[in-house]
């Protein structure tokens, strides 16, 4: 009599090449968002609370779109960084470093942080439809949000970039982009109050290193889905 050979398991989808997938959609997310808002004139960091009235009084909608990408995006970062912990975990276990988990906190309190800014954008479109006249108090915790999460986004970008770099994962070119992105980013945070009160170059700062940020994410994401699959080994 025939015995039944045991069927074999299905493979499972390399989880690196998941988190990689999760950074580049996170990516197109986080652009694709800021397409929609700023053509229609969003309004920049320090500027009067007229113009902020009058965006958000003709443009709720365009708000509402916006920011019904951004639950999918925070999902999609905190994928990206768990699987760039788990792409990094051993080699840093056997050095006795941590650098991964770092980026990966930057990451989880960067959404934390971004949260209360699209909720204030919310609050001002639900306010401006019911007639009432944007509050200066309240646009002014949106751009201080706003700025000093170049704080987190700086973590991000260096955990993941030292991490990245100690563990082979990424190339030097890219590991120094990532921290010239931090640093321009921690830098502009840090100038946060000069930044919300003088409309001026020194938004250019965050702007620039936002835009190193998305660069660095995707060849991160590539990085990623690029990483050969490692088998378990067994003793």
């Amino acid at each position: 009599m025939l015995r039944k050979q045991p069927r074999a398991a299905p493979a499972a989808m390399d989880f690196a090449r998941i988190s990689g997938a999760a950074a580049l959609c996170f990516a197109l997310l986080i652009v694709a968002g800021n397409v929609i808002l700023v053509p229609a004139g969003l309004p920049r960091t320090g500027a009067g609370i007229g113009e902020v009235d009058g965006f958000f009084r003709a443009h709720g909608g365009l708000v509402g779109l916006g920011s019904a990408l951004t639950p999918a995006a925070w999902v999609l970062a905190t994928l990206f960084g768990a699987g760039a912990v788990r792409a990094l975990w051993r080699s840093e276990r056997n050095r006795g470093e941590a650098w991964a988990l770092l980026g990966f906190a930057g990451l989880v309190l960067q959404n934390a942080v971004f949260t209360g800014v699209v909720a204030i954008r919310l609050a001002l479109a639900s306010t401006a439809a019911d007639g009432i006249g944007a509050d200066t108090s309240l646009w002014a915790l949106h751009d201080a949000l706003f700025t000093l999460n170049g704080t987190f986004l700086a973590i991000a970008l260096l955990g993941l970039s030292v991490g990245g770099l100690r563990g082979g994962l990424i190339r030097p070119w890219h590991g120094t982009w990532g921290l010239v992105a931090a640093a321009l980013l921690f830098g502009s945070a840090v100038l946060a109050p000069l930044v919300i009160d003088h409309a001026g170059p020194l938004g250019l700062l965050g702007l620039a290193g936002w835009l190193m940020w998305v660069v660095w994410l995707v060849v991160y994401g590539v990085a990623l889905i690029r990483r050969a699959p490692q088998s378990p080994t067994g003793r």
